[in-house]
């Protein structure tokens, strides 16, 4: 199980009592996706690849990124690389999903 679990070290805003709902919204914004492989689905005739989440809502992205402390101190730090870097870790989860997609229909 490959799996997102927020820690202390995240400086999750809110604390770890908030940690399933930090879990919800890295899935929703994409950060974060939701699948699975179990390769005895393919003798049933089903596809042994199931992507679950949905593409994130990638306006939340940076919103989603800022609620960290372990980033919103970086962006604090250095500003300009910050932004840099968060834009680069947005375009690197967008091509992730697409990738994700992609397997979805290779292992029909």
């Amino acid at each position: 199980i490959i799996g997102y679990a927020p820690c202390e070290l995240h400086g999750v805003k809110g604390g770890m009592t908030n940690c399933q709902n930090e879990m919800k919204k890295a899935v929703a914004a994409g950060y974060w996706n939701l699948f699975s492989f179990n390769p005895a689905a393919k003798a049933e005739g089903k596809n042994p690849f199931t992507l679950t989440s949905k593409a994130g809502d990638m306006s939340k992205y940076q919103e989603f990124l800022a609620n960290e402390t372990r980033y919103s101190r970086l962006a604090r730090a250095f500003p300009d690389r910050a932004k840099e870097l968060f834009e680069k870790n947005q375009e690197v989860a967008d091509a992730r999903y697409t990738h994700l997609t992609k397997l979805v229909d290779l292992y029909k």
